[in-house]
């Protein structure tokens, strides 16, 4: 098997991505994975536990320079260094505002293909190709290059991370390119709960829809995501209703999750919404529709008032704690 390359983006506060993990379980469907992190000195211990948390047992560590948020250019020339280094088969990143664009970029500079938002990976003929979930999960496509590499975006919550910690085998990226600094014409900052856990990755999530009536029904679904421990999401209904943000959105045009439990509040179940929770291991719905496509791919169902069900749930829950 040979080598895959994966790129391991950082957030704006310089962490580390934990949807590492998705991109490390998918790498070993290809071959042997060999992590790449761009890090300035003093981030570099943080960002070596984090990949091995996460299962990373080759590290290739760039050290860069300067304290800016945006870091593309600089991931870009790691990634760069990277591959010429290993010289893989298949470089993965995750699909993410940022990551994306190294990996474009990077597709162009090593004349690679390119293969975007792909559900999952493996090797035919020992090529690797990437599979793609499309018109909300009804069929899948797949691609892989004619020849060379193929740089693949991986979409978010694809895939569980799997691995376990290990004691990484560590090495150091030299004589890398300076990397120009990108400038920012404005930002725009929008405040999230940072109480809750990261919709992305979380291993609960509760989902509202546009059963739960309005804004303030909306709310129900975060004091249950409070009692659970769990992230916040919505139907796009919801969304367009005004009920909750789009950043909130899990769907095929939005936020696609993989928790351990997945609640849905008075969803129905579009095509477009189970594209994008349909791989959580257990799904629980509340709805007053029997008929209700979620309840089909629901591990339990329970028809009724979401209003009178819900409260019951989260006062026994807190009752238990």
């Amino acid at each position: 098997m040979g080598t895959v390359l994966v790129l391991a983006s950082t957030d704006r506060k310089g962490r580390i991505r934990e949807s590492v993990g998705t991109l490390l379980s998918m790498a070993r469907h290809l071959g042997d994975p060999v992590t790449v992190v761009a890090a300035r000195a003093d981030e570099v211990d943080d960002a070596v536990e984090t990949v091995t948390a996460a299962g990373a047992s080759k590290v290739l560590i760039a050290e860069i320079t300067g304290t800016g948020e945006w870091r593309e250019n600089a991931e870009l020339e790691a990634a760069t260094a990277a591959y010429a280094a290993v010289n893989p088969i298949a470089v993965l990143a995750i699909n993410a505002v940022g990551a994306r664009e190294v990996a474009a970029r990077l597709a162009v500079r090593i004349g690679a293909a390119l293969a975007t938002d792909a559900v999952a990976v493996r090797t035919v003929d020992g090529a690797p190709l990437a599979e793609h979930s499309v018109l909300g999960g009804s069929f899948t496509v797949e691609s892989r290059a004619d020849a060379g590499p193929l740089v693949v975006t991986i979409r978010e919550g694809a895939a569980a991370a799997a691995g376990d910690a290990t004691t990484p085998e560590v090495s150091r990226l030299d004589n890398l390119a300076d990397a120009e600094a990108v400038t920012v014409e404005s930002v725009e900052e929008i405040e999230a709960n940072e109480e809750r856990p990261d919709l992305r990755t979380a291993q609960r999530v509760v989902s509202g829809g546009r059963g739960l009536g309005s804004a303030e029904g909306f709310e129900l679904a975060g004091r249950l995501a409070d009692a659970l421990g769990a992230a916040v999401g919505a139907s796009r209904a919801a969304v367009d209703a005004g009920y909750a943000s789009q950043s909130l959105q899990v769907g095929q045009t939005g936020v696609t999750v993989a928790p351990q439990l997945y609640v849905a509040l008075g969803i129905s179940g579009a095509i477009q919404h189970r594209a994008g929770m349909q791989t959580s291991k257990v799904i629980v719905a509340i709805n007053k529709d029997s008929k209700a496509p979620i309840l089909e791919i629901a591990d339990f169902g329970i028809v009724g008032d979401v209003f009178t069900i819900v409260p019951q749930l989260i006062d026994e829950l807190d009752r238990r704690r």
